[in-house]
């Protein structure tokens, strides 16, 4: 089952990533970020980047493809894949010698999931009911992800509980293997 955090803003979306950097997120994790355009994907990058202690501004990855940031407790290594035509592209990319050492989180990587670890955190945005409110759900893939569920539901269960959507923020850890 999905953890599901409500953000109200987009300061709320980058302390969501800071905590995911600070707290969950060791180098060789690959971190799938989906949603339309909008949404909030870079927003959660730049507070991964903040968790991670990156000193420089984090910026989407759109036109380079990659882009990749030393961190204080790790590196970061930022990829879009949304122009790549074909999965064999982002091999081409060289990804695959960046994912031992880094921190990896791959914009639009649905589209590319076969050329993916098994072993991953998605994380899929939609917009919500007002305009910078963003669901934001946590599917964790992997025996590594089911380890740390337990810190992932407390780290949701810090954010404001979702009233407009009728599921307390609280909720969400039932049921999540510790």
């Amino acid at each position: 089952m999905p953890l599901k955090v409500v953000t109200r803003s987009v300061e709320e979306t980058r302390a969501l990533g800071e905590q995911l950097g600070r707290d969950v997120l060791l180098p060789g994790d690959v971190v799938v970020l989906s949603g339309e355009l909008g949404t909030g994907k870079t927003a959660l990058a730049q507070g991964v980047g903040r968790g991670l202690e990156v000193d420089v501004p984090v910026v989407s990855p759109t036109f380079t493809l990659v882009r990749e940031y030393q961190g204080a407790k790790a590196k970061l290594c930022h990829v879009d894949v949304y122009r790549l035509e074909r999965v064999r592209e982002l091999q081409q990319l060289g990804i695959e010698e960046q994912i031992d050492e880094s921190v990896t989180l791959i914009e639009w990587g649905e589209v590319a999931a076969s050329a993916l670890p098994s072993d991953r955190l998605e994380v899929r945005i939609t917009a919500g009911a007002g305009p910078d409110e963003r669901i934001i759900e946590l599917v964790l893939l992997g025996e590594s992800w089911r380890r740390r569920s337990r810190r992932l539901a407390e780290i949701v269960e810090g954010f404001a509980p979702d009233e407009d959507h009728r599921t307390p923020a609280h909720e969400w850890s039932r049921g999540v293997s510790p």
